[in-house]
């Protein structure tokens, strides 16, 4: 049997990427999985492919991230298919132009929004109902941009930086209430933004990400696997 037959996640920036790749590995081990991302015509694809290959079933949901009453009314269509929230997946983000002397300040608060926000918004619809119930998982993606700071990532590493707070925060929190907590920090992944940065390895695949968060994610009750770098070679 699947090791999540009979769970429901919700994936945002599920529409390509990361997202769309965590969504159908967890749909492959049998989660029902609702898809969140502003791309309604990607999330059916995605969706529509899930359907086809694997046991778990997809919900498509446009939402977007950084509208707490879209996060909210995109949960709560999430348990009307599928029943309670097991697993959240906070995977939107947005990686603009950064750096403090170019005085991108649009393109700040864009990034502050989905990359901050986002993640406030959705932790604060599942959250509830999954201390009521001692039970559930919380996953982060941050990334090595949280630990590092280049002179062109100024903006996104601290939008990164604080996604990592809030992970080591809320698992101090949620301490002995059942629910489990785990920031995954990804460094550099064959997607569209990769092709925004210069580097010498040869990026990761999103299967990578997604095998990390599968891993986190199916340990026994007892484990909070709290932390995980996946770094090229």
């Amino acid at each position: 049997m699947e090791k999540l037959t009979g769970k429901t996640a919700i994936v945002t920036g599920a529409s390509r990427g990361i997202g769309a790749t965590i969504a159908k590995h967890l749909a492959y081990e049998g989660a029902n999985v609702a898809l969140a991302a502003r791309k309604q015509e990607q999330l059916d694809e995605v969706a529509n492919h899930i359907h086809d290959k694997y046991e778990g079933k997809a919900l498509a949901v446009q939402t977007d991230v950084s509208n707490q009453a879209s996060v909210r009314q995109m949960v709560q269509q999430a348990k009307e298919a599928f029943g309670n929230i097991d697993i959240y997946v906070n995977n939107a983000g947005l990686m603009l132009d950064a750096m403090v002397t170019n005085g991108s300040v649009h393109e700040w608060e864009k990034m502050v929004d989905v990359n901050i926000k986002g993640v406030l918004y959705g932790l604060h619809s599942v959250i509830p109902d999954m201390v009521k119930r001692a039970t559930g998982h919380i996953v982060n993606i941050a990334s090595v941009s949280g630990f590092e700071v280049t002179k062109t990532s100024t903006v996104y590493s601290a939008t990164k930086f604080a996604v990592r707070a809030l992970s080591m925060g809320l698992e101090k929190e949620l301490a002995h209430t059942g629910v489990r907590v785990t920031n995954i920090s990804p460094g550099m992944v064959d997607t569209d933004l990769s092709t925004q940065v210069k580097g010498k390895r040869q990026p990761l695949q999103p299967d990578d990400i997604a095998q990390a968060v599968v891993y986190a994610i199916t340990q026994p009750k007892i484990v909070n696997v709290n932390e995980i770098t996946v770094r090229p070679v």
